[in-house]
Order: C-alpha cells, then structure tokens, then sequence
C-alpha cells in the first residue's frame, strides 16, 4: 500500500499521522512452532499444547512475546513505511516495547503504525521513529506497543 504524498522528501509532513492499519495475520500453533524451533526457546507455555490446555490461564498456548514483536516489521513494511523512492529501509532498533495481552494461538493479529519522527542523519539517511500498536482480534486491550527506528537510505 502507499499513501499519496508519501516520500523520502516529504515525509517530514507525514510525522503525528497515522500511516495505516495492516490486513489481519494469523497467529497459528505451526508459526509459534517454527518461532520455537528458530530460536530454540521451547517453553511449554507456546509448544506443549496438551499441557497449555491444563495447566495456561489462557486455556491453551501462546505466542512468545517476540514472535509477535517480529511481526511488526512485515505489517510496517506492507502499510507502506518505507516510501517507494528509498534505496533500503534497515531495522535500526527499538525505544519502547511493552508486552500487555498474550497473543493466543489462532488469534489474528494487525498493526497500526503512526509516523512519531523524522530526522536527517547526513544526505543519504533519514532516522524514522513509528509508534505501534499490535492488535488482536477481538481483544480490547492490544498485544504490545512499541516504538520501532528504522534508517532509510535515501
């Protein structure tokens, strides 16, 4: 997606917006698996689905809080974060995570991102701070929020 306006020249304009919502993604027990297996952490909580049922208060296995914290950059990149005249957006880190509902297996997922700032690192590099809220279908209260830094290259 792309928004109307939106450029490496022009993006200063776009800062305090809300850039867009991403389409739902599906949080199912094969992805929370596959996380799992990547990173070795295969706590009981998020692989062990007969026990999650018995023994979670959340009735049956969740999604690491990193999994989730993941999937910010592909919705990011799919509401259009990085204007198309850029040569590469790199993940330049976080400033603020916080975990507030676990992501249970199934629930679907989506981003709203808003533009917090912008600032010129040189000619070739434009810093971007966005503000996101990882929602759950569903769910009142949102998976986490977040403020991502990507480096754009210009």
């Amino acid at each position: 997606m792309s928004m109307t306006g939106y450029a490496t020249t022009t993006i200063s304009e776009f800062v305090g917006r809300e850039l867009g919502v991403s389409d739902w993604v599906v949080v199912d027990q094969a992805r929370i698996d596959a996380f799992a297996e990547c990173t070795g952490d295969t706590q009981w909580i998020h692989v062990n689905v007969e026990r999650a049922r018995r023994e979670s208060p959340y009735g049956g296995t969740i999604a690491h809080g990193y999994l989730s914290l993941s999937l910010l950059a592909s919705l990011s990149i799919e509401i259009g974060l990085i204007p198309a005249d850029a040569k590469a957006g790199l993940n330049y880190g976080l400033d603020k995570v916080r975990f507030i509902t676990p992501v249970k297996a199934g629930s679907r997922v989506r981003c709203r991102v808003v533009l917090a700032s912008v600032a010129k690192k040189g000619n070739d590099r434009i810093l971007v701070k966005t503000e996101n809220e990882l929602q759950i279908e569903g769910e009142e209260k949102p998976a986490l929020i977040a403020q991502t830094l990507v480096m754009l290259m210009v």
